[in-house]
């Protein structure tokens, strides 16, 4: 039991060690999601998950287009009223770019979400309705953007690109922006997949008065209750979809009013002839007509009996199967309130890492390690010469490493190349603080007492531990921080202090105390 008692530090590394390995190459461990907050994919032997830098894929980080009114004096006027006035003095914006949010009974925020809009237009358009005002700026509201990681994190997911993370970031001067990271696809096909507003909504193109006009909006995203997936068919691919209840009547009673649901059905022929068409239902998708299509008989004839609306499904059609696709994440995935601005010059970016880059940088990360680990130990020997002292620090240095890496693996965090780095600064800052406890112990001669070893270790703790706070403290800030990369090189760097100063050190000395002293 004695033996125990004075040897608990390096039995609790020891333990420390093997739940890290078990982590770190058990197959029963389920990393789950990501907690490193960056797109991820998991390969190899290991439980280990890597991001974009090591796994290839995708970035794009972009502030979103808007200006916000902030503190106007609304009274109790309906946001919906509000929405309609301000639209309608802004040619660039319709109702359904215009956001009004309560913030008091008497005030709200104002967010035009269409591009061109500038401040000095939204100011001059709230003084032209009377409105009264705080301030005007650009940039959208934190529930906006919120909403906006929402939606795109479903987009993602319905699109079946997993590993896709989306974030809010804010840089250290207040800028917002959003980050999208998505491993293992091409930048077009991301860029195309965030970059759509994802409007969705159906209009009939009918003859009025001698002319041709559409009524639009006749169906929107909200007005569905079932969305199917892309499918195919002998008539082309198409989404079944499903209708609420409280949209279903009205819009049967438009397509009977209009004539898409007259006797004997309707032929669209919208695309050939818009001027000669009978009445057609257009499929609008960010503004753009993606299918215009007509009436079955069989379906017509239950519009106008009025029984459609008791089963009210039917199919969207497209004119290709990435059409289906698309329609079909953006009905499920809803309607993005703003669009992401990669184009200004707010610094939108986008970006895209080869899986072979990322093999490659996988590979030198691993020289890069190797390389620390022979310099490491070829100063350690040179310094001391002993092998005895230096054998046991190079293996304690080592061992942190494993346990971080068991770490990483056990909570699934992605690990990206400032993660990488911040292990490097472990082993680093780990050595020295390990020449500092020998250096102390051995420079004054003889230590074969217990008592003076355990003296002279105390005074040398008291150093590496002041150095270790010093350098949390230094750290914390870009940990906590949304500074992207850099909170992975942190957060490691910080681990990996903490995991030295309560653990591996203190068993070194335990270790160097046995190896050296005779009253153990």
């Amino acid at each position: 039991m004695g033996t125990i008692r004075d040897n608990w530090r390096i039995l609790l590394l020891v333990v420390v060690l093997i739940a890290s390995t078990f982590a770190l190459f058990s197959p029963t461990v389920n990393a789950g999601e990501s907690a490193g907050g960056a797109g991820t994919a998991s390969e190899g032997i290991t439980n280990l998950q890597y991001g974009l830098e090591l796994s290839g894929g995708t970035r794009i980080r972009a502030p979103l287009v808007g200006v916000t009114a902030e503190e106007v004096e609304v009274d109790t006027a309906d946001s919906r009223d509000v929405a309609r006035e301000v639209a309608a003095e802004l040619d660039a914006a319709d109702p359904s770019d215009v956001i009004v949010r309560s913030t008091t009974q008497t005030t709200a925020t104002v967010e035009v979400t269409a591009e061109g809009v500038t401040t000095q237009q939204l100011g001059s358009t709230l003084d032209s309705l009377g409105y009264s005002y705080g301030s005007v700026r650009e940039g959208v509201t934190e529930p906006t953007r919120a909403e906006v990681v929402r939606v795109l994190e479903n987009k993602i997911n319905e699109a079946g690109l997993s590993g896709g993370t989306v974030q809010q970031v804010t840089t250290a001067t207040g800028g917002h922006f959003i980050l999208v990271e998505v491993p293992n696809e091409d930048r077009s096909d991301v860029v195309d997949l965030v970059e759509s507003r994802g409007s969705v909504r159906v209009d009939i193109y009918y003859r009025e008065n001698g002319t041709q006009t559409t009524r639009e909006g006749v169906l929107t995203g909200d007005d569905f209750q079932n969305i199917g997936t892309a499918q195919e068919s002998e008539r082309g691919p198409f989404v079944p979809v499903t209708v609420r209840d409280q949209a279903a009547e009205d819009f049967q009673a438009a397509v009977v009013e209009t004539g898409v649901a007259q006797p004997g059905g309707t032929t669209c022929t919208y695309e050939q002839n818009p001027a000669g068409t009978q009445p057609c239902l257009l499929v609008i998708v960010d503004d753009q007509v993606v299918n215009s299509f007509g009436m079955s008989p069989g379906l017509a004839q239950s519009m106008s009996s009025g029984s459609w609306a008791d089963d009210p499904g039917f199919q969207l059609t497209t004119r290709n199967f990435s059409e289906a696709q698309t329609v079909s994440i953006n009905l499920r995935a809803g309607e993005l309130p703003a669009r992401l601005d990669l184009e200004g010059e707010d610094g939108g970016t986008s970006s895209f890492i080869s899986p072979s880059q990322g093999e490659s940088f996988k590979t030198d990360s691993v020289i890069t390690g190797i390389i620390a680990v022979l310099a490491v130990a070829g100063v350690v020997f040179v310094r001391y010469g002993e092998a005895k002292v230096a054998l046991p620090m190079i293996v304690t240095a080592f061992s942190e490493v494993l346990i971080l890496l068991g770490f990483a693996a056990g909570i699934g965090y992605a690990l990206n190349l400032p993660a990488i780095a911040g292990f490097i600064a472990v082993i680093g800052t780990g050595v020295d603080d390990l020449i500092i406890i020998a250096d102390e112990v051995m420079a004054e001669g003889d230590v074969s007492s217990r008592r003076i070893f355990q003296s002279r270790f105390k005074k040398a703790f008291w150093v590496i531990g002041a150095a270790a706070a010093t350098t949390v403290i230094a750290m914390s800030p870009l940990a906590v921080l949304s500074l992207g990369d850099l909170q992975g090189f942190a957060i490691f760097t910080i681990l990996g202090v903490l995991v030295g100063v309560l653990l591996t050190r203190p068993a070194y000395g335990d270790i160097l105390r046995v190896l050296l002293t005779e009253d153990r």
